[in-house]
Parts: structure tokens; sequence; C-alpha cells
């Protein structure tokens, strides 16, 4: 990967220059209080941002939030995130209530010398995502206009073609903040030749959502376990019913056909947890794959299939001939928002987490779920920030902001 690094950047100098930073700071938040709930996302760009704060740079932060439409939507604001920013970073920092206007360009025309600065919500600004070239490329030369040098640190949207993302790069010199160059040097190695055993654990609702990187895997890996919503499908593949669990019938063949070429390598459960009804409080129990009840949908991955993965994932341990081994986990195991539906997911991150090896968590509702029970984030080797981005780099696509920075 030929990509110019922040270590270049400060080495060049950045004293009393603007930096603009893509940031990921798309960050779940609170319904009613508004209050962000996970915070992930903003301590994984601390170091960039510590780094060109220390060296005196004018930081120019600017991020996505949620999915508004192109015009202003206060329920997706970045000011909580500019609170929390300022918190983590021991020191406040200035928010522009606007992405390129009157606000932004006083805003950062105001900053002195290891301040740092966030623009509101990119996506405010229907310039950010727009599919027609010149709509985008005029929004990318106002805020190009903010920075004498471009930092993307922003792995989780790496794989948009959006203005800040794509064509910013093209505007400014560019480089890989901390976090982007430690997702592609990880990422990397799970692509090359991992050292074996090779387990890749894959949760989540559908099969459509993760086929191209089940495609992308069976030839590498050793064992492939699934869990999640999509198991059922491959349960349904195999003639078991599945009651009222997720389904995708359109893609019932297809698990048939990934079965009958694994070589035995794809491992499904034996047992789930099925309920009355989608709620945290259905009466639930535990029930073989072939005798869930018509009228239950199951929530969960039962406790003999936890053990049955827990026993795959420490096949996957170091110590063997081979050195090193190899984890890569992506996707829940069952609703683990719902307590009563969070053991498998628990078992089995717990599992990954003991397991001697190098252990990768594929970002999205694992990280978030790694986060929302409890568990240690120091016990995995990586924990990714981009669930879709680390998919699309697992199936071998092209990932726009990455050509970006290589070019």
């Amino acid at each position: 990967m030929s990509i110019r690094n922040l270590d270049d950047l400060l080495a060049e100098g950045v004293s009393g220059r603007r930096v603009l930073v893509r940031a990921d700071l798309n960050v779940p938040l609170d319904k009613q209080t508004g209050d962000i709930t996970d915070d992930g996302r903003i301590r994984a760009v601390l170091p960039t941002l510590s780094a060109l704060v220390s060296a005196g740079a004018k930081v120019v932060v600017c991020s996505h939030l949620g999915r508004p439409k192109g015009t202003p939507d206060p329920q997706f604001s970045l000011r909580p995130v500019a609170g929390r920013l300022g918190e983590l970073l021991g020191a406040p920092v200035h928010f522009a209530s606007d992405t390129v206007g009157d606000s932004a360009r006083s805003t950062v025309e105001a900053l002195a010398d290891g301040q740092v600065a966030l623009l509101e919500n990119l996506r405010f600004n229907a310039g950010e995502t727009s599919k027609d070239d010149a709509e985008r490329g005029a929004f990318a030369d106002q805020l190009a206009a903010f920075g004498e040098a471009y930092v993307d640190d922003a792995f989780g949207a790496v794989h948009r073609k959006h203005a800040s993302v794509y064509d910013v790069p093209a505007r400014l010199p560019h480089v890989a903040g901390r976090l982007v160059l430690r997702e592609v040097e990880v990422l990397s190695r799970l692509t090359g030749e991992p050292e074996r055993p090779y387990v890749v654990v894959l949760g989540g609702s559908k099969v459509s959502d993760k086929l191209a990187v089940i495609e992308a895997l069976l030839p590498k890996v050793d064992r492939l376990l699934i869990g999640g919503g999509m198991c059922f499908t491959f349960l349904k593949a195999q003639g078991h019913e599945v009651g009222s669990s997720l389904l995708e019938e359109e893609m019932v063949e297809t698990c048939g056909n990934l079965l009958a070429r694994s070589e035995g390598k794809i491992m499904l459960p034996v047992d789930v947890v099925a309920a009355d009804a989608f709620a945290p409080d259905a009466a639930h129990d535990t029930v073989p794959v072939d005798g869930i009840p018509s009228h239950r949908v199951g929530l969960d991955i039962g406790p003999e299939t936890v053990a049955g993965f827990a026993a795959a994932i420490k096949d996957a341990q170091r110590g063997g001939p081979g050195g090193a081994r190899t984890i890569f986990w992506n996707g829940p195991m069952g609703v683990f928002e719902m307590p009563a539906f969070a053991n498998g997911t628990r078992g089995v991150a717990e599992a990954i987490a003991k397991a001697d090896a190098f252990t990768v968590v594929g970002g999205g509702d694992s990280a978030a779920a790694v986060r929302a029970l409890g568990l240690d984030e120091s016990a995995f080797d990586h924990i990714s920030t981009g669930g879709g981005a680390s998919l699309e780099y697992l199936e071998g696509q092209t990932l726009p902001g990455i050509a970006a920075l290589e070019k």
C-alpha cells in the first residue's frame, strides 16, 4: 500500500497550519435524551487528533452522523459530540453550527495553534453524498478551503464515494491517520496469508448482507461459524423448519450451495433460544434446531452451540507448529440488546477474548456488543471501527477513500 501517513505530515511540520481531519464520529445517540450511548468511535480518533494538537496544528474536524437527507436536522447534530470530544482531549472543541457557511468560516479563522474545531454534520449538505460529480466537487472545494493538508482517519467511511472522503484528498496534500493505517494493516493480514488455523465467526441478521464476504473467505478459512439471524436461512437449507424466525427464502438455495461446497468448514448452531415474540420479556426456552416450534422466533444461539463454537475457537490458539493463529468475528450471535438473548454473543465473545490468537472484531454491531456487554476491549488485538468498510475490504473491493489516499 503506497499511502503517506500522519508521521510523514508531522515530519514536515504542522505548527500554525490548518489541518482538515475527516473523522468517523457517527456515534449512537439516545433518542429521548440525545446523549451519546457509545463513544468508541470518538476515542478511536484521539491518537491522531492528539498528535496534531501537540504539534501545534489548527485542527478542523469533519464527520457525518446518521442519515439526514442533505438538509439540517437537529436530531443528527454533532454538537453533543463536540462536548464529548473536548472532554476526552482535555480542552474545549469549538463547534461550527454549519458545514461550510458563515459559522464554519469564522470558527476556523479564529483557531489558534493547537486548538480544535468541529464542523456540523457533513450530510446536512447534499453535496457530501451526491452522485453528481460536479455537485460533490463543489462541496469538496468549500471543505478543502478549510485546510492546508488533509488527514483521513475515518475508516468507517472509506467505502463511500463521498466528497469529504473521495474528492477532498484530490485537492489537498493528504495522508492516512493512525486509525486508518492500523485498520488497513490488520485487514491486510486477514486477506493475505493469515496464520492458521484461521477461524471466522459471522452473525447478524441477513445472509444477503454477508454473502460476498462468505464467498471471499470460504476458500481461505479453516472453520466458518455462523450464528445470528442469518443462521436460520442456512438451517432451512439443511431441511429444518425455523418457525417464525428471520428467514430469507430467496437465499435458501444459495445457502444450500455454500454448504455443499464448504468441505465441512461451515459450522451451524445445534440449538437456539426460541421465544414467543420479539420482545425482551417474551417467554422463551432452548430447543434443538430440529425442534423449533412453528409459533416461535429464534433470538439467540443456545448453550450447546456456544460450547461447540468455543471449542472451534480454542482450536485457533497459538502454540502449535504454525505459530500465531487467527480469529475474525463480525456480527452478534443473537439479539444482544435484550439481556435474555445476549448469552450467545457474550459466550462467543468471551471465547474469542480468551483465545491465545490474533483476534479481530469486525466493527459495527460486534464492536457495540463488546462495549455493551462490558467485555474488556484490550482482550482483543483489534476492534475495527468500520463494519461495512471492513467487510468490503475482506471481499476484495476497492474502497474509494483508500484509493483516493493512494493517488
